[in-house]
């Protein structure tokens, strides 16, 4: 039987965020979550989630026509779908570099080339949310957000991997050291702050963030894609 998943887009472009930023990238965006971030940039593939079955065979097809050797699984959140784990791994087989992009709530048997781990912080729950008037989301988000088991087994999974941090305010960065020193371990240069946000941002909005990152040896990351073709999809 042919293996199919639920894919929201692809799309060949530069990879916008993290160590390989400015890198050729081809992306597959799983569609389905199983948290719903106030700020998703892609709800599409979370609250309101689009999707059509495709065969892995097909995804790999694809990924070859576009002559990308990086590829790049999103969401949503890929890991909560089994079919993920073979999609890595024929990936993987066929000579590509494989980059996992995952909120860390969930850790199935998988190793890649780079795992790319936004762990979601309070400033990512869905409070008195329109579109989750009963508040269900709020409470299953909340609940689910968090998972140091699961962070720290992904963070052995990678070749590499970084800590990729959605920041609002600078209340943020007493909760990001509380999380990297609950998992252990974690090198300083991985640790990444990113800006929320689906606009270009000033320099006197980042200034706190460069300077979070100088004082803890943590690393800015911009949203390149965010500033190259601004908030649209396929980029």
């Amino acid at each position: 039987m042919t293996t199919t998943m639920p894919i929201s887009e692809t799309f060949l472009s530069i990879q916008g965020e993290g160590k390989l930023t400015g890198v050729p990238s081809f992306f597959i965006r799983v569609s389905g979550c199983n948290l719903r971030c106030s700020w998703c940039d892609t709800p599409y593939a979370s609250w309101a989630p689009e999707q059509t079955a495709r065969s892995i065979d097909s995804l790999l097809d694809e990924v070859r026509a576009s002559g990308a050797a990086h590829v790049v699984l999103t969401g949503g959140e890929p890991l909560i779908f089994s079919q993920s784990v073979e999609l890595n791994q024929r990936l993987r087989e066929a000579g590509l570099h494989v980059t996992i992009e995952t909120a860390g709530t969930v850790a199935p048997d998988i190793v890649c080339d780079l795992m790319s781990i936004s762990p979601k912080l309070a400033n990512s729950t869905p409070r008195n949310d329109p579109r989750d008037p009963s508040g269900q989301w709020t409470e299953r988000h909340e609940q689910r957000r968090l998972n140091f088991d699961a962070l720290r087994t992904l963070l052995r999974a990678g070749l590499d991997c970084q800590l990729k941090f959605v920041v609002c305010t600078p209340d943020d960065l007493t909760e990001i050291e509380r999380v990297v020193n609950q998992i252990a371990g974690v090198a300083p240069g991985d640790v990444l702050l990113m800006p929320e946000g689906v606009k270009p941002k000033t320099p006197g909005q980042t200034q706190w963030i460069v300077d979070a990152c100088i004082q803890r040896n943590w690393r800015y990351c911009p949203r390149v894609h965010i500033d190259v073709f601004g908030n649209r999809r396929g980029t």
